[in-house]
């Protein structure tokens, strides 16, 4: 019951738009002292201390770092270049090259907001100028930007890692193919509406010399690639943990940015404290969330939500269709951190006694909170969008342009739920 009322009144202050941090720590404290009683909060220092020495979370500010260097120096803004020129003469080029270079920025970044405002202040004006389909061109860069929730190395992954227990290389290996299939999808949907719809993504006109345009594409391609695999080959061989590749990735960035020549020690110094702010921020509500889920536990609520869903007919299938439909739901209201910190911790002991593999769940519920950056009315890739958009693009406009993207994430879910073994990499 304590549990019950705990969840009750955080949705209620999240919904009304209180800090997510204060608004875990404050009512954890609150509910927790007026039932519990304060010496619970005697073991709040050593959970803190915990926090600040776990080496996995440590990778977060390091990749943080590395996306917005490559957002800040405009490596971005060459990659979506070089691609729309390669790509631009067919049907539907510009969209393709739009939907690889997010894949490539959530390969290096793994921060949503940072690609899709990219993408907004970058291709947005390439695609109206070229007459593209409004919605078209809102529901591309709004998909493409939300690739970072999937493809590794991402922010989410990391944090499931850490919630769940389970190891983030294990998460990124398993979280390829699916994100592949993302990417996939989005194309061959584009690829269809060129055929079928031309005057809704039509080609561009190149003048430059196909030879001069694939040179040019190597050199801004290229290198990004290059320091991607790198990242993500280091993990995946063993060579290096997480951690350890994420300072890879930054330095290599750096590294990136001296090479095209955008690098300056004032650029430095801004994307340090964006990067700050990003990080204070998710560390903030890791906090508030430690408060809530000790608090959740001590009063018995997590063995009431085992038992509930152990005593539903249906076994595993049936927990994780409402496991799936509820993070769906919520999503449309609150951020896929406060579903990290506040849902994930409830439901993973239930696929514990399940017997669900961890890795697998992490994989789908990181997948279903990418299709809550879409989900109106409160789809956060929509606002990145809609805060870099021109005035007379409508926010129904970007409604109307994401809905065949969530049904494609929707599919591939589905897929990822129902053929497990031979769609992750365990």
């Amino acid at each position: 019951m304590i549990g019950l009322i705990l969840f009750a009144i955080a949705l209620v202050f999240l919904f009304f738009g209180y800090s997510v941090a204060f608004t875990f720590a404050g009512i954890s404290v609150i509910v927790g002292v007026l039932t519990l009683g304060i010496d619970l909060f005697a073991f709040m220092p050593y959970r803190i201390m915990s926090i600040m020495e776990n080496t996995i979370l440590m990778a977060i500010p390091m990749f943080v770092f590395m996306g917005i260097v490559l957002q800040k120096t405009g490596l971005a803004e060459r990659l979506l270049e070089s691609s729309a020129k390669l790509f631009g003469t067919i049907p539907g080029g510009l969209a393709i090259s739009t939907i690889i270079v997010g894949a490539l920025l959530a390969a290096s970044t793994g921060v949503v907001g940072a690609s899709v405002v990219a993408m907004g202040v970058i291709s947005l004006p390439v695609m109206l100028k070229n007459n593209y389909h409004q919605p078209t061109a809102a529901g591309v860069i709004c998909a493409s930007g939300t690739l970072g929730q999937i493809i590794p190395p991402s922010i989410i992954l990391i944090i499931l890692g850490d919630v769940m227990g389970v190891p983030v290389g294990d998460l990124f290996k398993a979280a390829v193919v699916p994100g592949f299939l993302l990417i996939l999808g989005y194309t061959v949907y584009i690829l269809i509406l060129g055929k079928f719809k031309p005057e809704y993504c039509p080609a561009m006109v190149v003048t430059e010399n196909k030879r001069d345009l694939l040179v040019q594409a190597a050199k801004d391609i290229v290198p990004p690639l290059i320091l991607i695999l790198s990242v993500l080959g280091s993990i995946f061989s063993g060579i290096a943990t997480p951690t350890e590749s994420a300072s890879i990735g930054a330095v290599g960035a750096m590294v990136l940015a001296k090479f095209y020549g955008s690098f300056s020690f004032k650029n430095i110094n801004e994307i340090s404290l964006e990067t700050v702010k990003v990080t204070s921020m998710i560390f903030a509500v890791l906090i508030g969330a430690t408060a809530f889920s000790m608090v959740f536990s001590y009063s018995g609520s997590e063995y009431l939500i085992e038992e509930f869903f152990l005593d539903l007919p249906g076994d595993k299938w049936t927990f994780l269709i409402i496991a799936m439909v509820a993070i769906l739901v919520l999503g449309f209201f609150i951020d896929f951190i406060e579903i990290a910190f506040l849902v994930v911790p409830i439901l993973t002991p239930v696929a514990i006694a399940f017997n669900i593999d961890l890795v697998w769940f992490a994989v789908l519920i990181s997948m279903n909170l990418q299709t809550s950056f879409l989900t109106p009315p409160f789809g956060f890739s929509l606002f990145y969008l809609k805060g870099v958009a021109p005035k007379s693009f409508k926010t129904t406009t970007i409604y109307k342009g994401v809905i065949p993207f969530i049904l494609i994430q929707i599919t591939v879910l589905l897929l990822v739920l129902l053929f497990p073994e031979q769609l992750i990499f365990f």
